[in-house]
């Protein structure tokens, strides 16, 4: 049980870091939030972690070893993902550039649209499926307590959605929100320029 206790302890920690780590995943969160609405931006959370607990599953489910021995479907989801994050970059390349005044002129995206978009930013880099893995072999017994197949995947969904809602409420209050009004054009093309580095270094990694 102490054993269960600390390897739980491990891996959350271990989860939390990740999270916390500037990527795509921060990158959307943050740009939802500045542009669009609170709503949208915990929505965007809320994929963000369901991801996570797919990650948390698949880990579990041994897609490392699947994807060490079938090297081809590794290549071929990697790439998958590098032009899903190169399509998000042009996006915002490309986001439309007029003045934002109040709530009403805000880009009002769907719940159900900004979730999706927050599932498929977090599960485009197969990497951290691998990470998640390499995780669980580090902190994990040989003998697995069918209890963590339920727990792990649980943990890893409640901590991404800790982390993206802490960041969601504080990039929509008004002194972010005014910041990225100030300086939107510079902002968006930024973001578009990390997140194309992102897809570029997926591609070739």
């Amino acid at each position: 049980m102490t054993g269960d206790l600390f390897a739980l302890s491990a891996i959350g920690v271990a989860i939390l870091f990740g999270a916390m780590s500037p990527g795509a995943s921060f990158l959307l969160v943050a740009q939802t939030a500045m542009s669009g609405s609170r709503r949208a931006a915990l929505s965007v959370t809320a994929g963000m972690a369901f991801g996570a607990l797919v990650f948390a599953v698949i880990a579990l489910a041994g897609l490392h070893t699947l994807l060490t021995l079938v090297p081809s479907l590794y290549t071929g989801l990697k790439i998958a993902g590098g032009c899903y994050l190169l399509w998000l970059a042009l996006k915002m390349f490309r986001h439309p550039v007029k003045r934002v005044n109040d709530c009403a002129s805000r880009k009002e995206v769907s719940a159900l649209k900004a979730f999706i978009t927050g599932v498929f930013t977090q599960i485009s880099n197969p990497h951290t499926a691998l990470v998640f893995a390499s995780i669980f072999s580090a902190a994990l017994s040989k003998d697995i307590q069918p209890v963590m197949y339920i727990i792990l995947p649980i943990m890893a969904f409640v901590i991404d959605l800790l982390w993206y809602a802490v960041v969601a409420c504080l990039l929509s209050t008004s002194g972010p929100r005014q910041a990225y009004i100030k300086y939107r054009q510079v902002i968006d093309k930024l973001s578009g320029g990390v997140m194309a580095f992102l897809g570029i270094r997926l591609l070739l990694k």
